[in-house]
């Protein structure tokens, strides 16, 4: 956290570096939850116009991590919160939350289309502790919806010898072929690593690559590329 708080110093106007430093002092003065909210959230709520939307995310989680946001206040914090907020503390969990029990925040924002959320779901409170199945569908969403498979933190450990993965991937490929659609290039590196040998950095498969089931798919371009809505 003091990288962050040191990269953000170096960007921000004296102005702003003024607001954050009281942000983070109300947080660490008053951490939890005190009364119906906390006057952390409040500073989390207004991080945005006091430090730039490019500067947001960084000031949101220094500020729970000042306040000490335990699993309860996250979950307040994101369920009242703006995508943005909401997307704050997804960044936030791995940091503040030791065990699995913020995973319900995970799987709302997994059932979105929001592709910075979905980006924020799968970092490394996922890897740690969202299950197999979950963590599956998780990768099948992000190849969907066009957010880079590059956001899945510690997608080549997880991905390895995945037998199951590997048929899931086959199948979307074959569907997106039968259907007359493009392949996503992010698919052939996923089923790359779902390799017993597959090397850490996963690289992308040649055209033509066979899925699980023998059978041939064309590569084609990259699905849509996500934007926050």
């Amino acid at each position: 956290m003091a990288a962050l708080h040191a990269r953000l110093n170096s960007r921000l106007g004296s102005a702003a570096r003024a607001w954050l430093e009281q942000a983070l002092d109300e947080a660490a003065a008053h951490p939890g939850a005190h009364g119906p909210i906390s006057v952390w959230e409040l500073r989390i709520a207004e991080a945005g116009r006091r430090c730039g939307p490019e500067n947001a995310d960084a000031v949101r989680v220094l500020i729970l991590h000042a306040a000490r946001a335990g699993t309860d206040a996250l979950t307040r914090v994101y369920g009242q919160g703006t995508a943005a907020e909401r997307r704050a503390v997804l960044h936030a969990l791995p940091h503040l939350v030791p065990g699995p029990d913020a995973l319900p925040l995970v799987e709302d924002a997994l059932r979105t289309n929001d592709t910075r959320l979905l980006a924020a779901a799968v970092g490394p409170y996922a890897a740690r502790h969202l299950d197999a199945h979950n963590w599956r569908h998780a990768v099948l969403k992000c190849l969907f919806t066009g957010v880079p498979v590059d956001a899945v933190a510690e997608l080549p450990r997880r991905a390895r010898a995945d037998t199951e993965l590997a048929r899931m991937l086959g199948d979307y490929a074959r569907e997106r072929t039968a259907a007359d659609r493009p392949v996503p290039q992010d698919l052939y590196r996923v089923l790359t690593l779902t390799e017993p040998k597959a090397t850490p950095t996963g690289t992308s498969t040649p055209t033509g690559h066979s899925t699980p089931t023998g059978h041939s798919t064309p590569t084609g371009p990259s699905g849509p590329s996500g934007k926050e809505s």
